[in-house]
Order: structure tokens, then sequence, then C-alpha cells
């Protein structure tokens, strides 16, 4: 019976310090990832993080290629 008692408190005490965990922040961080999300590459059909991605400016907007081998086969 202690041990079920126990375990209770136990499980609420997490579940109390969830919300307060969730909300704590590492100096610095802002919590965005910024322009780090993942873009298709038209030609190979890849996915490439933004910020490592080779950008072409293209007749029907900008295009983000995974290589700049693929950004000089892109036709469109």
């Amino acid at each position: 019976m202690r041990l079920a008692m126990l375990a209770a408190w136990a499980l609420l005490l997490i579940l109390a310090l969830i919300p307060l965990l969730r909300r704590y922040r590492l100096p610095g961080a802002t919590g965005r990832v910024g322009n780090d999300e993942l873009v298709k590459d038209p030609v190979c059909q890849t996915y490439v993080v933004r910020s490592r991605a080779v950008s072409r400016e293209t007749a029907s907007g900008l295009r983000h290629f995974c290589s700049a081998e693929c950004a000089g086969r892109f036709r469109g």
C-alpha cells in the first residue's frame, strides 16, 4: 500500500512540474528555428535545410536547390 501511495505522489509531482519545465528556456534561446525549414529541390526531389540551400531567382520566383549542380540543371 505504501508503494502505491509513493507512486501516486511521484506521479502528481511530475505532472505538476511538466508545465513549469516547458516554460523554462535557456538564456539566449528564442524557441524559433528561423529560416532552417526544409525546402524541396525541384530537380532531384530531395529536401534540404533552407539556410544551406543554393538559391536561384527564376521566372517563377525564388527556388532552392540542394547543390549548384541541381541549380544548373533546372529548367523552368
